[in-house]
């Protein structure tokens, strides 16, 4: 698959709410980085099973979803972006309407790394 391929079966998966699909996209040593906060620095978690793992545990929290937005990618070499929105209720917290930026790359047809860029003070 070319970095195209992977960019636009994904968010067609992410628009589909097939998730589980999505994270099997990911190479099996894959890294994703989300932002936390300003204080506490980056969250980095290594490999697919575990990056897997705290997704469901991010939805496990959620009380009610009230929408968001998966938009279209922009692809650059082996890297591409794809803007998402999101406006959740969480069963502890709140709710949170959030915009990001997440950032893939890919090798060997798999998604390597993701980072994920937002507003924390939403947070």
């Amino acid at each position: 698959m070319t970095t195209q391929d992977v960019a636009n079966k994904l968010v067609r998966l992410c628009r589909e709410g097939k998730y589980d699909e999505a994270y099997d996209m990911y190479a099996d040593d894959a890294v994703s980085i989300e932002m936390h906060n300003w204080s506490m620095g980056e969250q980095v978690t290594k490999g697919k099973a575990n990056i897997l793992e705290g997704f469901k545990q991010w939805s496990d929290n959620i009380e009610e979803m009230h929408g968001g937005d998966v938009g279209e990618p922009t692809v650059a070499a082996n890297h591409f972006v794809v803007p998402m929105s999101s406006d959740v209720t969480f069963k502890q917290g709140g709710r949170v309407k959030m915009d990001e930026l997440c950032v893939y790359e890919v090798a060997n047809g798999k998604i390597q790394r993701a980072q994920f860029f937002y507003d924390t003070e939403n947070m």
